[in-house]
């Protein structure tokens, strides 16, 4: 994995979560989108799976529009298109709402991600749900002030690592109010979910079973499985299934002897549940044999020979690095077919993972790269071949070089591409950065400083497409990712002007800034730039597999 438990190393003392606005020097400037680019945007997509209508075009932003509409429930049997969308707002009302709403908040700019919603509003919210998005003012018992700053749904990170009573708090500040461990769970489900309500996270919490902890604790680790324990492996995924996960998680880039009939296998589970299959795909290199499009024609093969889900997990480091335009087409000819293949990414031009790992071996011709361009986290020095052995020797988390721009902005300019950081901050910090600043990067750097993407297509990145890659099979998730009635009371509140990650490889637990409050559940986690760490309302995020 890309992240695991961090090795001890002597503790850096953290500055303290700023209150302050940070103003990036660069100034914004527009680029030409890169690859397909987003068209209409993602309300205009034209590419659907078969039997999906489409679902209208894109809009400008409303103007009088009073109440959005409620959230649809999904009744598909499998997890719908991400890349649909679900409608336009109501026309305008004058009616005057005299309620007292729990909570409002008011006078910000509403963008939901799945109407096209996009105006000066203020947001009712009653108990845990969104009562109403209106263009008039709304009584509340509390208020958020939010004039001159953006009101989204809570930020979902698809691919973070179960809560840890640390590393949640950084996500908070990067406005994630959901942490989802789409790269594997690292238990059994029912261990994974006594862990975290534990720690009574402020987050939301949920993921996807974890076949790589299933084969060591049945001691395959990274041989190959005979069929007896493939069963086996299946069983413990179905129940893992059946007790919540929100899909299926494999690696064989580092579980080598996972198989394409294993995968198959899972597969085949993944889709009797309606569920994705999410993979760390086998090969992140271009050297035969086995090169990155060979990974991902077999996640292809595994999607087209099952019907499942397939999400590509962080493909600027997988099957895309040094050929992103041709992964992308690679992907988009199976969507073309009518296959549902989807992918996440972070933006950083470095991966990261612990120097003893597969990946790392014989990564000078795998990548192109030496040991000049690694580089410990936590530390400020590039490594020579000394620092190098006593990185293997600990075993350190490491981070590679290894991208380029065009890695990370062709993604990002691809609509059906997610945003997952696939990380999260623990002690010692021998962490990525994307653990603590990958979605406010997203929107400061990419979104405002470079002009890859708009903000409302970076948005619907982190909010409305993790949520329909999984609320298929999922009710937790068909209430999220978006702000309209009924949907669930996750909210993030931030400055477009100001927001921005200060993480870095030497100092990887500063916390992002520009996020102002934070909404989870109905209750205010963080008000004005300061989090309230006595507020603990995260919900386990579950599949309802059972119930179909």
């Amino acid at each position: 994995m890309d992240e695991a438990d961090d090795q001890p190393q002597p503790e850096p003392h953290p500055e303290p979560h700023p209150d302050a606005d940070l103003r990036p020097d660069a100034v914004a400037r527009r680029r030409v989108v890169i690859g397909i680019g987003f068209g209409a945007a993602l309300l205009a997509l034209g590419r659907r799976l078969p039997g999906r209508p489409d679902a209208g075009t894109a809009t400008e932003p409303a103007t009088g529009s009073a109440t959005i509409p409620a959230v649809p429930r999904s009744t598909t049997s499998r997890p719908p298109d991400p890349t649909t969308t679900a409608g336009q707002p109501d026309e305008a009302t004058t009616t005057v709402d005299t309620h007292r709403y729990d909570l409002v908040v008011a006078g910000g700019r509403v963008i939901d991600p799945e109407t096209g919603f996009d105006a000066v509003a203020h947001v009712g919210i009653d108990g845990d749900t969104v009562v109403t998005v209106a263009t008039t003012p709304l009584i509340g018992r509390s208020t958020l002030n939010a004039t001159g700053l953006v009101v989204a749904p809570g930020f979902i990170d698809i691919l973070s690592y179960p809560v840890n009573g640390y590393g949640e708090w950084n996500k908070i500040a990067d406005g994630v109010t959901s942490n989802l461990c789409m790269h594997g769970i690292d238990d059994p489900m029912d261990r994974f979910l006594s862990r975290a309500a534990d720690l009574r996270p402020p987050v939301n919490y949920g993921g996807a079973t974890d076949q790589s902890t299933h084969r060591i604790s049945m001691e395959v680790g990274i041989d190959y499985a005979t069929d007896r324990q493939i069963d086996e492996l299946v069983r413990r995924a179905d129940v893992d299934l059946r007790a919540g996960a929100l899909g299926i998680h494999q690696q064989p880039e580092y579980n080598i002897g996972v198989t394409l009939d294993e995968m198959l296998r899972h597969g085949d589970l993944a889709a009797s549940h309606g569920v994705p299959l999410c993979l760390h795909l086998r090969h992140s290199e271009n050297l035969e044999p086995g090169t990155q499009e060979e990974a991902i024609a077999e996640a292809v093969t595994v999607a087209r020979r099952t019907g499942c889900a397939v999400h590509v997990e962080h493909v600027n480091s997988t099957g895309g690095t040094g050929r992103m335009a041709e992964a992308i087409a690679q992907m988009e000819a199976a969507r073309d077919e009518g296959l549902y293949l989807t992918a996440c990414t972070y933006p950083y031009t470095y991966w990261a993972t612990y120097a003893n790992s597969a990946r790392f071996r014989d990564f000078r011709e795998k990548y192109g790269i030496t040991v000049a361009d690694l580089q410990v986290a936590g530390t400020s020095e590039r490594l020579d071949e000394a620092g190098w052995q006593r990185a293997r020797t600990d075993n350190l988390l490491t981070a590679a070089f290894a991208m380029s721009d065009d890695d990370i902005e062709r993604p990002l300019a691809t609509p059906w591409i997610m945003v997952g950081s696939d990380a999260i901050l623990e002690r010692p910090h021998n962490n990525h950065p994307r653990a603590s600043g990958c979605f406010s990067r997203v929107l400061g750097h990419y979104v405002r400083d470079r002009g890859v993407l708009s903000l409302p297509e970076a948005l619907a990145k982190m909010t409305i497409l993790p949520a329909r890659l999984l609320e298929g099979s999922s009710p937790d998730m068909a209430r999220r990712g978006r702000l309209s009635a009924g949907a669930a009371a996750d909210v993030t509140v931030f400055d477009p002007a100001t927001i921005a990650d200060r993480s870095t490889i030497e100092r990887t637990w500063l916390p992002s800034v520009g996020v102002h409050h934070v909404v989870v559940n109905g209750q205010v986690v963080r008000e004005g730039g300061t989090t309230d760490q006595s507020i603990r309302p995260g919900v386990p995020l579950l599949s309802r597999v059972d119930a179909r």
